[in-house]
């Protein structure tokens, strides 16, 4: 895997503010078809939440997601990495640390996710992971 993580990397990066509610972070992750969204505050990243997160740390627990700010739930301490770093080694520091994505961040402001399955799609494209990686959603099931 030759690649850097830019050519790689999932843009147009989503991120909402940290007084944002639950169901608009779940919104946007449907609409966009993406599975997470970074939190920042003036453009600085304060951490990352995923569907996940919404699911176990808050419905599961009975929080109202209308009113519960992404704050209290986004995992914070988001591992970064650059966007001309080299992707083997991307994926190397998700092992490392037993993460599925990093956040890219240039000039201290974020500019894309690199996920697991953006990797494996790069270094395998007919993989079991990158295939899943690359299927459409499964609306409605």
């Amino acid at each position: 895997m030759a690649r850097l993580v830019k050519d790689v990397m999932t843009t147009g990066v989503l991120a909402l503010p940290p007084e944002a509610s639950l169901v608009e972070a779940a919104r946007l992750m449907r609409d966009m078809d993406v599975g997470d969204v970074l939190v920042a505050d003036s453009g600085r990243l304060l951490g990352v939440l995923t569907d996940r997160d919404i699911a176990v740390r808050s419905v599961a627990m009975g929080h109202d997601p209308h009113s519960m700010p992404v704050r209290s739930v986004c995992t914070p301490g988001v591992l970064t990495v650059g966007p001309h770093l080299d992707a083997w080694q991307a994926m190397r520091i998700m092992g490392e640390h037993g993460v599925r994505r990093l956040a890219v961040v240039e000039d201290g402001r974020p500019v894309g996710v690199v996920s697991l399955g953006d990797l494996e799609r790069a270094r395998e494209p007919g993989s079991v992971l990158a295939g899943i990686s690359a299927a459409p959603p499964n609306n409605g099931a």
